[in-house]
């Protein structure tokens, strides 16, 4: 029998590598010339190549691309082609890939829950829909454990998110406990600390600091899926947030990293961004372009002032990097303007990529000629007062949009946007495909002219 595997990234590449190793027919797709293609597996051109005529289809794209890769097999398809989507995602996700492959095969939803770098394609894989029975027979060619719930598919998806809030959160802690024993002169006892308390001692702890390093951003996606699934049920996430905000953090201690991923943002309007978020996450229109033509793209960080007073804002120009946007929640008072040219003049010299104020400002035709783009409630002439308090970094409210430091701010002539940073990366891609159906849609409205 053949079996087809879309993505050979490390799980793919152990399942493709276990069914070459058992005498199947294996071919492999993968659009990335970085992944390497195992022994006795051949690589196809396409996803619809690599599962023409395929008994059994292995989806391993990621979440983020399993609908993709099912559209793109969809063509080569056949009725009686058992196709198992074995991505980590939400059952929603899973359940819009049967719906697009209909009849064409068999849908199954796969679930990996154990740890295939530790077991390989013996790891025990959830299996539900109809076929998980057939499925889990397929995969048991290669030794792996299965269990098939059967019920519907997305069911054993939902299971493993289930899971994920503990062992994705135990993989934040550990990291965290690690680098903090690092820090200060105890990683050796530290680390005897926490494989004294886990079942596979060192080996456990070894393989949960790596994989949550190696692997941050992926899992810190899951997290995400698994604090929709739980606030669907009416359950609080606070340390799910805080372990997927760790996540993200190991993910992108490369600052080079985060910068690609803020400017990754610039050209994108504002609008766009709503329409991919429905709607949600745009600051007041009060708050308007000191001058027109701004445009802004930057990770926030967040001050909360006394309305009038800008003696944090001081702070926080001491504090910020390059490529930061001040976001000040100045209580939305405008009698009095909490920063001018000569606060504009030292944020370049710190690299600072503009503000965001719910306040007023006051300068403003020397702050147009500076180029330092700044949005405001207003202007006034008066000056602030600084005597406090205010707090730098907090999360706040800014017209009327919650903003905490590190979420990305986008702004342009039409407004601005703050993006979670817990989402940034589908945000982009949501927005992406606003601008792309746009351009179709526009295109199309202009032929009808001619």
């Amino acid at each position: 029998m053949k079996v087809g595997v879309l993505g050979l990234g490390e799980a793919g590449a152990v399942y493709a590598g276990a069914f070459a190793e058992a005498g199947w027919t294996t071919v492999g797709f993968d659009p990335s010339a970085a992944t390497k293609t195992p022994a006795g597996v051949t690589r196809a051109a396409s996803a619809e190549e690599a599962v023409t005529g395929a008994g059994l289809v292995l989806s391993l794209t990621t979440g983020a691309h399993a609908v993709t890769a099912a559209e793109s097999a969809l063509p080569a398809l056949r009725a009686g082609t058992v196709y198992v989507d074995m991505n980590a995602a939400a059952p929603e996700t899973k359940a819009e890939v049967a719906r697009i492959i209909g009849a064409s095969a068999q849908v199954v939803d796969g679930a990996i829950i154990g740890s295939v770098r530790k077991f390989g394609a013996r790891a025990n894989v959830l299996l539900s829909g109809p076929a998980s029975g057939e499925a889990a027979r397929l995969l048991g060619e290669v030794g792996a454990e299965t269990e098939a719930i059967g019920g519907e598919v997305g069911a054993a998806s939902r299971r493993k998110l289930l899971r994920s809030v503990f062992m994705k959160g135990l993989g934040a802690l550990i990291t965290e406990t690690m680098d903090a024993g690092t820090a200060a002169g105890e990683e050796a006892w530290i680390r005897r600390q926490i494989a004294g308390a886990l079942a596979d001692g060192a080996d456990a702890l070894d393989r949960l600091d790596s994989g949550t390093r190696r692997h941050a951003l992926r899992r810190a996606q899951e997290l995400q899926a698994s604090i929709d699934l739980l606030e669907g049920l009416g359950v609080g996430t606070p340390v799910s947030r805080g372990a997927a905000d760790r996540h993200l953090a190991l993910a992108r201690a490369d600052h080079e990293e985060t910068r690609r991923l803020v400017d990754a943002f610039t050209g994108i309007p504002t609008a766009a961004i709503g329409d991919g978020r429905d709607r949600l996450g745009f600051v007041s229109a009060r708050i308007r372009p000191v001058w027109p033509g701004a445009r802004v793209t930057g990770r926030a960080l967040t001050v909360r002032t006394r309305p009038g007073d800008n003696l944090a804002v001081h702070r926080a120009l001491a504090a910020a990097g390059p490529d930061d946007v001040l976001v000040v929640d100045g209580g939305g008072d405008t009698s009095r303007a909490l920063i001018g040219e000569l606060i504009a003049e030292r944020a370049i010299n710190r690299g600072i990529r503009g503000m965001v104020i719910d306040g007023a400002v006051r300068d403003a035709e020397e702050i147009r000629e500076l180029g330092f783009p700044v949005w405001a409630a207003g202007v006034s002439p008066a000056g602030p007062y600084k005597h406090g308090p205010g707090h730098v970094g907090p999360p706040i409210a800014v017209g009327g949009a919650v903003c905490a430091t590190g979420d990305i701010v986008v702004a342009d002539n039409d407004g601005v946007f703050i993006v979670p940073r817990l989402e940034a990366e589908q945000t982009l891609r949501a927005a992406r495909d606003v601008v792309a159906d746009e351009e179709r849609r526009r295109a199309a409205i202009r032929r009808e002219r001619r």
